[in-house]
Formats: structure tokens, C-alpha cells, sequence
């Protein structure tokens, strides 16, 4: 037998989901939203920003937030097609 008939048939790779793709960024531009809050208080009111504690936590759920939205849209990007 040659080595030729022992080979697989070729596949075509699996087509992408463009729609997917775009609903996926778009989710993560969303959820950069309250990051970018963030950046305006803390901008506009930098010495009254960290005074209270509920605030600090706050934002640090909104970077987390922020976060999960750049994962996203990386993720998205880059998810093999």
C-alpha cells in the first residue's frame, strides 16, 4: 500500500460564525462601559473618589468588569475560526 491511501480525506476547516463573532465584541465593548465611568469620576473628582469604602469596592468590581469585557473581545478576536 503507498502511503498515499493511508492518509485521512481532506477536510475543509469549519466555517466561522461571523454574527457570533460581532455579538461577542459588542458584548465586550459593552462591558468596557463602566470601566470607562470609572476613569470619569475618578478624572473629574480624584480626591473624593477613594474616601468611602463602598466606592473603593465599586470600582473594583467595575475593573473587574472591564476586565471580563477585554477577555471578551480578545477571546473573540482571536477564538480559532
Amino acid at each position: 500500500m503507498s502511503e498515499r491511501s493511508n492518509r485521512p480525506p481532506y477536510q475543509t476547516p469549519p466555517e466561522s460564525n461571523g454574527c457570533l463573532t460581532a455579538l461577542l465584541i459588542g458584548a465586550g465593548i459593552l462591558m468596557l462601559l463602566p470601566g470607562l465611568c470609572v476613569v470619569l469620576i475618578v478624572a473629574f473628582d480624584p480626591v473624593h473618589a477613594f474616601n468611602d469604602p463602598t466606592t473603593v469596592s465599586a470600582f473594583i468590581g467595575f475593573f473587574g468588569i472591564t476586565a471580563g469585557g477585554i477577555a471578551l473581545i480578545w477571546w473573540a478576536v482571536r477564538r480559532p475560526r
